[in-house]
């Protein structure tokens, strides 16, 4: 698939619960717990309960429809492939099973309904791949829980060749390898449990065709890569609750994203026009939201609560001066010539409450088309068609100076509500920072963004901006390099001048 870490290795593993040590910074990780306390009410966001209480489907055979018996293993797979496209299939309760063979797997036509009666689950048995694959459009699931599959790294279990128009509401998608759910264009899931999978809950992914459409709308997304990919795999930048990867235009609105092993929500590469709205993402193990090498969001009105409270340590405790952010936007900005609802980055509306840091906006110097150090490999920017284009002498000009490298620019940061309480946290430092920063440029010895042009670009040419905020609690500001820590009058002044409007005062209860 192409997916790569990004500029530096983060450590996964479980919720933790800290211990308050010498330097503010020693783990205690406890074994991969849900919040013990659900979502306050200090944002007005609803939270998607549906894994506790799914919403239960028809207790009878719609007019029309092909029931299917869970005492006839395989029997669904049978019953699709001889009825014509646009079936409605009911699955009665009980535990459905494919044949034995790693293979099987139901492959819908086009336009076909699958609803499962309360209680109806399409088992794979630990044995089988795949439950929904093939490339039939316009399919929906609906009322049914899929689990115990197991397919392998980086591939999925429902919508596994990830076609286009489905529907996925109130299903469960459960305790399966790799991905519960891969994505096609127009996508819509809705209202669904994805929970306790081995590396994402989805995986909107698509290896030919355009990924557009996508909505992610009120489901739980909870408790994802119990196998810890990132320790399996250091460095593979392939973990977390939700991966996004090229997908132009999503609405992703009113879920509960929490629990999850690694980040929140994670768009990586060429993503562009995402809405990320009225979710709350809480105590994830990583941060609630990574934006990397992407174009143009708007993220506002959210609920972000708890994390990166185990990634975030671990940095800490070896030693790393990085801002590990639970907003972590890498390379990614607006861009005008990129089509979309915006033209810019806009981080507005937000509550975000005892999260290990803030908002950290990074740019790689070194990670540029054709650059060794692009970890999205043979991935550029989408202003250049031509990849082999971004190479000397022509790179050093324009237009190719700016265009072959993502650009973290157009960034708006308003009205906020950041708050921060150390006794919460259980840290004394480098647990309160918000920062735009870039590293020192070195790598390749022909790149033209050597030395501090990168780091001066991103922290005062490219029109990213904090104003009118709201911070509680002891917070600090790194600018341009990490050794740069501010003060808030230091980032109010010369020559940042960020936070014009913003309020700042010490710990008072929020």
């Amino acid at each position: 698939m192409g997916i790569r870490r990004r500029h530096r290795v983060l450590a996964a593993g479980p919720l933790a619960v800290a211990l308050l040590s010498a330097t503010g910074c020693t783990s205690a990780p406890s074994a991969g717990a849900e919040p013990t306390v659900a979502p306050s009410a200090s944002g007005s966001v609803a939270v998607a309960r549906v894994c506790a209480k799914p919403a239960a489907g028809p207790v009878r055979a719609p007019a029309g429809a092909v029931t299917v018996d869970p005492a006839k293993a395989g029997d669904l797979a049978a019953k699709t492939k001889s009825s014509p496209p646009h079936t409605t299939f009911w699955l009665r309760p009980g535990k459905h099973r494919l044949d034995p063979d790693r293979y099987a797997q139901v492959v819908p036509k086009e336009g076909n309904r699958y609803l499962g009666a309360p209680g109806a689950v399409l088992d794979g048995g630990k044995k089988n791949q795949y439950a929904f694959g093939g490339t039939a459009r316009d399919v929906a699931i609906r009322h049914l829980t899929v689990q115990r599959f197991v397919a392998p790294h980086d591939e999925g279990v429902v919508n596994h060749d990830s076609a286009d128009g489905w529907v996925i509401e109130h299903a469960t998608i459960q305790h399966n390898s790799g991905a519960g759910l891969m994505a096609g264009a127009r996508q819509r899931v809705r209202a669904s449990c994805l929970r306790g999978n081995g590396q994402y809950g989805m995986n909107a992914y698509k290896g030919k065709g355009r990924l557009s459409g996508l909505v992610v709308e009120g489901n739980e997304i909870t408790g994802n890569n119990t196998g810890d990919w990132e320790r399996r795999r250091p460095g593979c930048g392939c973990t977390g609750g939700v991966k996004f990867w090229a997908v132009d235009g999503a609405d992703v609105r009113g879920n509960w994203v929490h629990g999850n092993r690694g980040a929140g929500l994670w768009a990586d590469t060429n993503n562009n026009d995402f809405r990320i709205e009225s979710n709350v993402l809480e105590a994830n193990d990583g941060a609630a939201l990574i934006y990397e090498t992407s174009y143009n969001a708007v993220i506002r009105k959210n609920t972000i609560r708890r994390n990166n409270w185990v990634e975030g340590r671990k940095a800490a405790d070896r030693g790393d001066s990085f801002p590990f952010a639970t907003v972590y936007l890498s390379e990614s900005g607006g861009e005008p010539r990129v089509r979309a609802r915006t033209d810019r980055i806009e981080i507005a509306r937000n509550v975000l409450e005892d999260n290990w840091s803030g908002i950290t906006l990074w740019e790689n110097a070194d990670r540029f088309c054709n650059s060794p150090a692009n970890t999205s490999s043979g991935d550029c920017t989408l202003l250049v068609r031509d990849t082999d284009r971004c190479a000397r002498p022509a790179i050093a000009t324009a237009p190719l100076y700016a265009d072959c490298r993502w650009k973290t620019q157009r960034v708006d940061i308003h009205h906020n509500r950041f708050v921060l309480d150390p006794s919460v946290v259980k840290c004394a430092v480098k647990c309160g920072r918000m920062a735009v920063l870039a590293n020192y440029g070195t790598y390749p010895d022909w790149s033209p963004y050597q030395g501090e042009r990168v780091a001066e670009a991103i922290t005062r040419k490219q029109h990213n901006r904090w104003h009118d905020n709201v911070y509680v609690g002891p917070w600090t500001f790194v600018a341009h390099d990490p050794s740069r820590e501010l003060d808030s009058g230091q980032w109010q002044g010369m020559p940042y001048r960020q936070d014009a409007g913003s309020t700042f005062r010490a710990q008072d209860g929020g």
